[in-house]
């Protein structure tokens, strides 16, 4: 990108509030609620409620408002995920890295989902939350256990966050704004 481009955007972004929106999702107890709570307040509590069906929360960082769609995770409300995903700028899909035993579900859940033709090409960001926990897996070992390898249609895009200590919140934040410009 050219300085002339450089300028004319950030010329831009000062008149142009951009907004882009994003589907959370992932199995119950990912986190997905937690990680909302904390890029909206920067709070976090340890007694969150399980999502029933799905929460929207509209949160502004700097110049771009971002409308969150948190889904439930539960197996009753999987079978929504595809809807709330079709016009978002990025899917964010929460993986709790420690628990081992549901990842293999996770992973079914998550390549099934971006099967569907619906979803072609929206960007991924895949968060390996809970690295506060002992046994959470390394984003290598996490890369590799859900297969994001293969995923070759789409941007793919993995960080590993504890939302309960804030870690890489930011870099999550940072690489959300980056994205919220290329919906056209």
């Amino acid at each position: 990108m050219g300085l002339w481009e450089s300028f004319l955007n950030w010329l831009r972004s000062l008149f142009f509030k951009q907004e882009m929106e994003l589907s959370l999702i992932g199995l119950q107890n990912a986190g997905k609620t937690s990680l909302v709570n904390v890029i909206a307040t920067g709070g976090y509590s340890e007694d969150m409620i399980p999502t029933v069906g799905f929460n929207m929360r509209k949160v502004t960082k700097g110049n771009v408002t971002i409308k969150l769609w948190d889904l439930g995770g539960q197996p009753r409300f999987r079978s929504m995920w595809e809807r709330y995903c079709r016009a978002v700028s990025a899917i964010v899909y929460v993986v709790d890295a420690a628990d081992q035993d549901n990842l293999s579900i996770s992973k079914s859940e998550l390549h099934d989902l971006l099967s569907k033709p619906s979803l072609n090409g929206i960007p991924l960001l895949v968060l390996g939350n809970k690295i506060d926990k002992p046994g959470a897996l390394s984003k290598e070992a996490l890369t590799d256990q859900m297969d994001l390898k293969s995923i070759t249609d789409r941007e793919v895009c993995c960080f590993m966050i504890s939302c309960k200590n804030s870690t890489n919140i930011d870099s999550v934040i940072d690489w959300l704004v980056k994205h919220s410009k290329s919906k056209s």
